[in-house]
């Protein structure tokens, strides 16, 4: 197929959770004018964690309705409802209403979550849809799925947001006496509104919406019987086999896309594996680290928050494309794989448990430490999450699936664990640079 398949591919994976991503790096924007503040995060990972929902009716659609339910009406119909979505935040996201006694931003939250409704559900939609295109196209999808962070980053990156300056401010005296002067973090104005930040979401998924109406005209590819209807003790029909096999063989490795035709299915213990890889990637990289990114890069500046939350998006697709011409299928190297970006993510979080006073604050070193631990973090795991995706997508229509559920559990599973210790009991302690002082 042509190379316009693979950026069709890419297209239609860029609408996975751009609507999402976009929202999480426009907040130093929106907390500004929404009476929830800084405390919106956790509302919003609450409401990310509702629009489970969706996945989660798929899902059970596929259990108790096997080969009845079809992918492209239920992808055409949550990315139509991701355009209306942003179309309306963008006119009504500044909507309050009164809500027992206080303030609430009922219009964001609304569409909040039926933004989240569509990048959620596409996890159980957007893969399974993908079977229907040769493996190679699989790893077009995954880098377009980690451009849907990088994008609205650069595009956030752009607009300024949340670059700030440390000021000197005079506080006068109560008493008459000399004013005090003391400094604080003041954020400079953006470059352009964030309406029309929200209306460049809506133009991405407009963008995977046409997309995927392409790719539903590529011809379609379909999977060889790998049942062996001969008996091995049969000379004739062997030999054939194995010629084919050699041949599909052959031509896989050269491509170096895909696994050998008639390859023997995985065991039960290694598929174990696998799903417990994309729970706890899917739980790391959507749950438990993203809640504390700021509480571990914040003390060490300005700078290194936005470097470490640009670089880590610029690394998504870039594992995306490294998986792309060096696949790796084995499941010892994906698991160390998946062993060293966790140990980068625990020193990510070791460093939030210290905020506002973490290790080497105030130096170059420390700067430097932090935002690549981050890229190494996420690109590690981004690594070993579409490498696992590509083996899921060998197995069945329905290993895809429950890729997707077992990716949307883990997240919710991180995020569960984190709203506790982030909002309840206040495990951290937010760092600022222009006015934390930490013993020397």
């Amino acid at each position: 197929m042509p190379l316009w398949v693979h950026a069709l591919a890419c297209a239609f994976g860029l609408g996975s959770w751009v609507a999402v991503n976009g929202l999480w790096v426009e907040l130093p924007l929106i907390v500004t004018v929404l009476p929830e503040g800084w405390d919106l995060p956790s509302y919003l990972t609450v409401i990310i964690q509702l629009a489970n929902l969706g996945p989660l009716l798929v899902t059970l659609a596929h259990r108790l309705c096997p080969g009845r339910v079809r992918e492209t009406p239920v992808v055409s119909g949550v990315l139509a409802l991701g355009v209306l979505s942003c179309v309306l935040l963008a006119a009504l996201w500044r909507r309050t209403s009164w809500v027992l006694g206080q303030e609430r931003s009922t219009a964001f939250f609304v569409l909040t979550f039926f933004l989240a409704l569509v990048d959620c559900t596409s996890s159980v939609t957007f893969l399974p849809f993908m079977m229907q295109l040769p493996a190679k196209y699989v790893t077009s999808y995954f880098i377009g799925e980690g451009l849907s962070g990088f994008v609205p980053g650069l595009v956030a990156l752009a607009q300024g947001v949340g670059m700030a300056r440390c000021v000197n401010v005079s506080q006068s005296s109560a008493n008459g006496s000399a004013p005090e002067f003391t400094t604080q973090t003041e954020y400079l104005a953006p470059n352009f509104s964030t309406e029309v930040f929200f209306g460049f979401l809506a133009l991405m998924t407009a963008v995977s919406l046409a997309a995927f109406t392409a790719l539903n005209r590529v011809p379609r590819t379909y999977q060889l019987s790998t049942e062996n209807l001969v008996p091995p003790e049969n000379d004739s029909v062997p030999s054939v086999c194995s010629g084919v096999d050699a041949k599909g063989s052959g031509g896989a490795e050269e491509r170096g896309q895909s696994r050998p035709l008639l390859a023997k299915a995985r065991s039960a213990s290694q598929l174990a594996f696998i799903y417990g890889m994309v729970v706890w990637v899917n739980s790391a990289t959507n749950g438990l680290l993203p809640s504390v990114q700021t509480y571990s890069c914040m003390p060490y500046g300005n700078l290194a928050y936005h470097l470490s939350a640009a670089l880590a998006s610029v690394a998504n697709p870039v594992a995306c494309v490294i998986a792309m011409f060096r696949p790796k299928r084995s499941l010892v190297f994906l698991g160390v794989l998946c062993f060293l970006g966790s140990a980068f993510g625990g020193y990510n979080m070791a460093m939030a448990a210290m905020s506002p006073c973490p290790l080497l604050q105030g130096t170059a070193l420390g700067e430097a430490i932090i935002v690549m631990s981050w890229v190494l973090f996420t690109g590690l795991l981004s690594y070993v999450k579409v490498m696992v995706g590509v083996i899921l997508r060998d197995e069945s229509h329905s290993a895809l699936v429950w890729c997707g559920a077992a990716a949307q559990a883990g997240s919710l599973l991180g995020s569960v664990t984190m709203f506790p210790l982030v909002n309840v009991y206040r495990f951290f302690q937010a760092g600022d640079v222009c006015s934390t002082i930490c013993p020397s």
